[in-house]
């Protein structure tokens, strides 16, 4: 077995337990530990069947309920509608890979925002050849730079 993937087991009684640390956890501890980064595998102690699906989409329900609504109602009536005839092909193969590529896009814009933030900060400080290239950008780099300026100005006084 994967050691990354923690394995629960789910008893009868609806309780979970930790085969890791023998311990009984809620569903509040295996959130956390997913945000972590971690994957679960939950098994039936009674049957073996898997039913990670079942937990995950409970874990998704009682966000819902605390009032961090994750999914429109609009989405949830035409899960409800149309179930596994339309959505279960669409949620396979491409609702995962659309929450990837978002997750990387904003990483990616992050760091060039950042990127961008730290150029403006040092646009003063810049070889003068590579100066006159850039003004048409100047106003932009201006406002990010202006109070590093002014504080550099005030303490000179």
């Amino acid at each position: 077995m994967d050691k990354t993937i923690l394995l629960l087991k789910k008893y009868t009684n609806r309780r979970l337990y930790d085969t890791e640390k023998s311990i009984y956890v809620t569903l509040d501890y295996v959130t956390e530990i997913i945000r972590q980064g971690r994957k679960i595998q939950v098994t039936d102690a009674k049957t073996g069947e898997d039913v990670t699906p079942a937990i995950l989409t409970q874990i998704v329900l009682e966000e819902a309920r605390k009032k961090k609504i994750l999914l429109p109602p609009p989405l949830l009536y035409l899960i409800i509608q149309y179930g596994e005839n339309v959505l279960t092909d669409f949620f396979e193969k491409y609702l995962e890979q659309t929450i990837r590529n978002y997750l990387l896009f904003r990483n990616v814009a992050d760091d060039q925002f950042k990127k961008w933030l730290d150029y403006g900060e040092n646009y003063p400080k810049m070889d003068p050849r590579a100066l006159p290239g850039l003004s048409p950008f100047k106003p932009l780099f201006d406002l990010f730079g202006a109070d590093k300026q002014k504080k550099q100005s005030d303490e000179k006084s």
